[in-house]
């Protein structure tokens, strides 16, 4: 692996180990038969849940290992050196799991959260539907008090983990006239009546990961389930957001890291003109670009996953500016990669076309990479505002 030193302590590079030994002697020889069918990776979940590392982002008190966002990251990335889809299984339940753990009530954490450390169930997390995407606030998803119950109706759209998770932190609101003053999150186990999966979709990339609709459809969520309060919904996503950022940052960094190794291996025994293409300024500098970029963005990233473990205050904007900065290298990397590759780049043999494909998403999900400039900008005028104070 062609990466900085960056001093890991002891337990943190043996929970690297563990999952770099998982992406090279599991993941690997799967990965292009589970993009191919789009499969979802029981298998892997439970070697996952084997090795205690969906434990990490828990609290030792929830029956997890204590770590945080930056260990969650580390072991993120790893995986997504080797495929980005399976990786989301990993990842995707820590988003799952992420209101409860920063929201929930003392009851509620003691109830779900030991099921998703040892890796029994997985989370997700269904906040998006067909008119709220990039505007989050435009929930149409209801949630209506009936007794000691609340009734959700609705769809949610291109929920990651959504058909196999046994635990959803899900959003809808109560007062559709109240606009995101409406929005509240609810915790709804997936054996709840009246929740019913919908479609599967077929994607471009991160295929071995399930994406689906959920419906519900007088679903009956118990009152207890309730995360936080009435009308807190929409603070609850964007605080989730400010947390799970850096994650996406790190599936890209992943994916980026791979394809760059995939680059630089191909181009030191690729011959043409009768020497190593990697001979030739041209591809060189290519892949010389690649580091300096896969480098800057793990630094961001470490450090800002960092910042956002040591309970810092108004992390949103590094946050925003981890996940952008990564998944735009991890385009333009990957997209280099195959141009290295040239011919072979583009055909399915090779692994870079996939990383291609699978890095397209990380400038997507969890907010595009347009609103996340929208969140620095936001950011950085409200920082200056208290700066002139």
């Amino acid at each position: 692996m062609v990466k900085m030193n960056y001093e890991l302590t002891e337990e943190q590079q043996a929970i690297v180990e563990i999952a770099k030994q998982i992406a090279d002697e599991k993941i690997l020889p799967i990965r292009e038969e589970y993009d191919e069918g789009q499969i979802f990776p029981n298998e892997i979940v439970e070697i996952l849940a084997k090795s205690d590392l969906y434990r990490v982002f828990v609290p030792e008190e929830y029956d997890g290992l204590g770590m945080g966002i930056f260990e969650m990251s580390l072991v993120t990335e790893e995986l997504s050196r080797v495929c980005g889809g399976i990786a989301l299984a990993y990842a995707g339940s820590a988003l799952g799991a992420f209101p409860i753990l920063l929201y929930g009530s003392e009851e509620q954490k003691k109830k779900f959260l030991p099921s998703i450390a040892s890796g029994e169930k997985i989370a997700a997390f269904a906040l998006t539907e067909s008119e709220a995407g990039s505007d989050a606030s435009n929930v149409r998803t209801t949630a209506t008090k009936e007794g000691d119950h609340y009734i959700l109706n609705g769809t949610k759209q291109w929920i990651t983990n959504g058909g196999v998770a046994g635990v959803h932190s899900v959003f809808a609101t109560v007062d559709p006239t109240r606009g995101i003053r409406g929005m509240t999150a609810f915790i709804v186990d997936s054996e709840t009546e009246g929740l019913e999966i919908g479609k599967k979709e077929n994607k471009m990339g991160i295929r071995a990961s399930e994406t689906v609709e959920l419906i519900f459809n007088n679903c009956k969520v118990p009152a207890e389930n309730l995360i936080g309060r009435e009308g807190t919904g929409f603070r609850i996503a964007m605080g989730t957001f400010d947390q799970s950022r850096p994650g996406v940052a790190a599936q890209a960094l992943g994916i980026a890291q791979g394809a760059m190794e995939a680059a630089l291996s191909y181009a030191q025994e690729r011959i043409q003109f009768g020497s190593k293409i990697y001979s030739f300024q041209a591809v060189r500098f290519m892949i010389a670009d690649m580091a300096i970029k896969i480098e800057a963005a793990r630094a961001l990233i470490y450090n800002v996953s960092k910042l956002v473990d040591s309970g810092a205050k108004n992390t949103g904007g590094y946050s925003a500016m981890a996940k952008t900065f990564a998944s735009d290298v991890a385009m333009e990397v990957t997209t280099d990669a195959v141009q290295v590759l040239g011919g072979y780049g583009y055909m399915k043999e090779y692994p870079v076309e996939k990383m291609m494909r699978d890095a397209k998403i990380t400038q997507i999900f969890e907010g595009t990479n347009q609103i996340q400039r929208e969140v620095i900008a936001s950011h950085l005028a409200k920082e200056l505002s208290r700066l002139r104070k």
